[in-house]
């Protein structure tokens, strides 16, 4: 059932590269790579709901049919345009400190910490330059050797830090669910790139009115807003969720590691 389900996308992301032939007339020049940009290129300008066989079929200047030889069928398309989206998982993090090979609980938070908030920020600036990814990315399907390659890198990071497999695992679901959460928000916000108000100055835009005239209501909001005019801090809440989440996990890496309990 697995085989019949996912098979045909197994094989396009972890097999060679499918070489299809027109029926008639020259070979055409389609490659997975170039049916992949395309669909990318569809779903940054106007969202993954835009992309289709046939859409993509006719920015190649082929049939759909002709498509058809390549990549079965939409489910198919997306999983090589998640692949091909996704940067490549930096592997200059994983070297930034032996993990491992660390003797003590700093030395290890050093290491994993600092690996693991490189890890969130490239996530991060992946989903803010394709949002649509947010959304191709849930649920279970079939993952290509990019996207586990990220999910290596995060795991790597915390080896020697005395988590178990599942800690290990669910403290990379909490950063990645934070690093989402924050890249939904500008999504939301129309948040596109790094230029761009974020949703905290776009809220305090929309609020503004509104608490110049009924403040005296939402007094604890109305100073949090001051503080923000006065001394800055808009739109920091990936940086924020990120540093409160690993000091939190320093916790635990420092029981484990300096043999207290759990």
């Amino acid at each position: 059932m697995a085989d019949e389900q996912w098979g045909a996308a197994v094989r396009l992301l972890w097999g060679p590269e499918p070489s299809a032939k027109p029926a008639r007339g020259p070979r055409r020049g389609l490659t997975l790579e170039a049916i992949a940009r395309t669909g990318i290129g569809i779903a940054d300008a106007e969202g993954l709901g835009a992309v289709s066989m046939q859409r993509v079929a006719g920015e190649l200047g082929v049939t759909k049919m002709a498509l058809y030889r390549y990549v079965p069928g939409k489910a198919e398309l997306v999983a090589l345009m998640v692949e091909a989206a996704l940067p490549v998982p930096d592997a200059s993090a994983a070297s930034a400190g032996s993990a491992g090979s660390a003797g003590s609980a700093g030395s290890v938070e050093g290491g994993w910490r600092e690996q693991l908030g490189v890890w969130a920020r490239a996530l991060y600036a992946g989903f803010r330059r394709h949002p649509w990814l947010l959304e191709a990315t849930v649920g279970v399907r079939v993952m290509g050797p990019r996207e586990l390659g990220w999910m290596e890198r995060a795991l790597s990071a915390l080896d020697g830090c005395g988590l178990s497999g599942a800690e290990a695992m669910d403290a990379v679901v909490l950063v990645a669910g934070h690093v989402r959460g924050i890249a939904e928000q500008g999504r939301a916000a129309g948040v596109t790139a790094d230029g761009d108000a974020g949703p905290d100055a776009q809220l305090a835009v929309m609020l503004g009115e509104v608490m110049r005239v009924r403040g005296e209501e939402f007094p604890a909001l109305g100073a949090a807003m001051a503080s923000v005019a006065e001394h800055g801090g808009h739109d920091e809440a990936l940086e924020f969720g990120l540093d409160r989440i690993l000091d939190g996990l320093g916790l635990l890496v420092a029981r484990r590691v300096g043999g207290g309990s759990s």
